[in-house]
């Protein structure tokens, strides 16, 4: 069996700069990218996701909520849709779009160029162990990691090396993920803006 790195949405758009930026995120993405250097062995494989909207809905709000709706972000064909610079994509594999007409956050929502879901890609991989990095701590990151662990992945996420919105939320996630059998490691990048 084998392991994977899953780098949930380190895009521009939720980067500092971004039109739904996340403090902290452009250093998320160098520091995933230092570690990938530092250990090319760690992981049999790399993949990533990407919030990749084309029409969501109600998930763009005008005005948004921050809960259920949010500002326009990750829209195809927009620089914000892209990776951050600093993050070094060379090891990723597969890129899974997400939320092209819907609202979704979890990588397991996403699919490749091909059609194919990321549970499968993993199977198919022989993957059984996952490690879980990037943005948001407490909403994509969540949603991915509990998606993992419920589709029987031993599942860890790397909490130095995500970046989150807001202490509240961040406790939440990190009690569901706890409560799920996800082994949290580190402490997330939380920093007021």
């Amino acid at each position: 069996m084998a392991n994977a790195l899953i780098i949930v949405d380190v895009q521009n758009d939720f980067c500092e700069g971004g039109s739904l930026a996340v403090v902290g995120g452009a250093g998320v993405a160098a520091g995933i990218s230092r570690l990938l250097a530092a250990e090319p062995e760690r992981w049999a494989h790399v993949v990533a996701t990407k919030d990749y909207h084309v029409d969501p809905g109600a998930h763009f709000g005008d005005p948004p909520d921050f809960v259920e709706s949010w500002p326009r972000h990750c829209v195809v064909g927009t620089t914000g849709s892209e990776f951050h610079p600093e993050l070094d994509t060379g090891r990723i594999e597969v890129i899974f779009h997400k939320g092209e007409h819907a609202a979704a956050y979890s990588g397991f929502e996403g699919h490749a160029d091909d059609g194919e879901c990321l549970a499968d890609w993993l199977r198919r991989h022989d993957v059984d162990q996952v490690d879980v990095v990037g943005i948001a701590t407490d909403h994509c990151v969540r949603a991915t990691a509990l998606d993992a662990a419920r589709e029987g992945f031993a599942t860890t996420v790397l909490l130095e090396l995500t970046a989150a919105v807001a202490p509240a939320t961040t406790d939440v996630a990190l009690r569901a993920m706890d409560g799920a059998g996800v082994t949290l490691h580190g402490q997330p990048v939380i920093r007021a803006a």
